[in-house]
């Protein structure tokens, strides 16, 4: 998560200015200046009303992006005559886009998670007369970026676990979990909102082990955890063992979260050894 706190104070609207630093209308040349450079690098570019430039090399298949979405991103960040100033190389952050640069805020919102383009913003829509760090006032700032969608990311993952590991017997819900029923169990099945005692062992998929209950399990009610476990432990009945294998979307999200990092899946051994509805 240091990493990508670093990475993000280059995004934050706030910026070092002084109050007697005189204002700059800097649009006419940093427009000229893009169109230099959308020439120079055979850019097929477009221009929104605000005098932002973009490039969608992809879309995304995903959901759509709002200026209120959490987004995970690898990206690099230039000015126009091509010294870098950022550069997660190959990292992937995390953050909400509320509070960052108005040209980050619009710009994503043309993409769906799991698109790719380039974003080339004119200093009004950056830091416009601040200087930021090594960014001088006036800058236009150009992004290459790549919107992580996790969903179809911990797909592929979790496929390819399953592949390695020679795994039968897998199913996958409609939400996106994988489960496997080892020991369906007898009886009912508990309810979304039952309690029950399970005993588990959480791991990930390099099988370091970040959780495991005692042997007479823990007791919980479903409502209250994660929504993998919520559905999950659904499918078993009194005494069913087996495994899930859970996305971040329905574990802990794209954060950082008690020593569980953003984006992670999630493998579940479980047993339900009991339940009150």
């Amino acid at each position: 998560m240091k990493y990508a706190i670093f990475a993000l104070s280059f995004l934050l609207l706030f910026a070092c200015t002084s109050d007697e630093t005189p204002i700059t209308d800097y649009s006419a040349e940093n427009d000229q200046q893009i169109i230099e450079y959308i020439a120079k690098h055979n850019l097929n570019a477009s221009k929104s009303s605000s005098g932002l430039y973009y490039v969608i090399d992809e879309v995304g298949t995903g959901d759509k992006i709002t200026a209120t979405s959490d987004i995970s991103v690898k990206f690099k960040g230039s000015l126009i005559d091509g010294t870098v100033f950022e550069n997660t190389e190959g990292e992937i952050v995390s953050f909400n886009l509320q509070g960052l640069i108005q040209g980050w805020v619009e710009g994503l919102q043309l993409f769906n998670h799991g698109g790719k383009g380039t974003l080339l913003i004119p200093a009004h829509l950056g830091f416009g007369n601040s200087t930021k760090e090594n960014i001088p006032a006036g800058s236009v700032l150009i992004f290459e970026i790549e919107i992580i969608d996790y969903k179809v990311l911990n797909d592929e993952q979790i496929e390819a676990y399953i592949n390695e590991h020679e795994i039968t017997n897998v199913l996958r819900s409609e939400s996106g979990l994988y489960y496997q029923i080892e020991e369906l169990g007898t009886g009912e099945y508990p309810s979304g909102t039952a309690d029950v005692t399970v005993v588990y062992k959480g791991y990930f998929m390099d099988g370091e082990v970040f959780d495991e209950s005692s042997p007479n399990g823990v007791f919980f009610n479903l409502s209250q955890v994660i929504p993998g476990w919520t559905e999950g432990i659904q499918y078993f009945k009194q005494g069913g063992k087996g495994k899930l294998f859970v996305p971040s979307h329905l574990g802990y999200g794209i954060y950082d979260y008690n020593g569980i990092p953003g984006g992670s899946v999630l493998i579940f051994e479980v047993e339900l050894v009991d339940f009150i509805d």
